[in-house]
């Protein structure tokens, strides 16, 4: 689980944190509001772009143990909010 403590412990500057949250935040309010097929698996694609990049320590907490955190095209809506949600409580 992901929390102040957390980030603390591990060494993921602020700046890293904000980062992930201005490009997931970003993401999901077009995700959510999207009708677009086309523009929504390209919101997938950045993401998981973005995740492949990302530092390894705070995906790691961010995913809570899942391996397809952010990846797994069923879930990625909740997925994305459940990040979103942990990185806004570490601003």
């Amino acid at each position: 689980m992901m929390d102040k403590n957390s980030i603390e412990k591990s060494g993921i500057s602020q700046d890293c944190i904000e980062s992930a949250y201005c490009f997931i935040h970003q993401k999901l309010r077009v995700y959510e509001f999207s009708n677009n097929p086309t523009q929504r698996d390209d919101i997938e694609y950045a993401i998981s772009q973005y995740v492949e990049g990302m530092n390894p320590v705070l995906y790691q907490l961010l995913a809570d143990g899942r391996k397809d955190f952010l990846l797994d095209h069923t879930r990625f809506e909740e997925d994305m909010r459940m990040a979103q949600d942990s990185l806004e409580k570490c601003l």
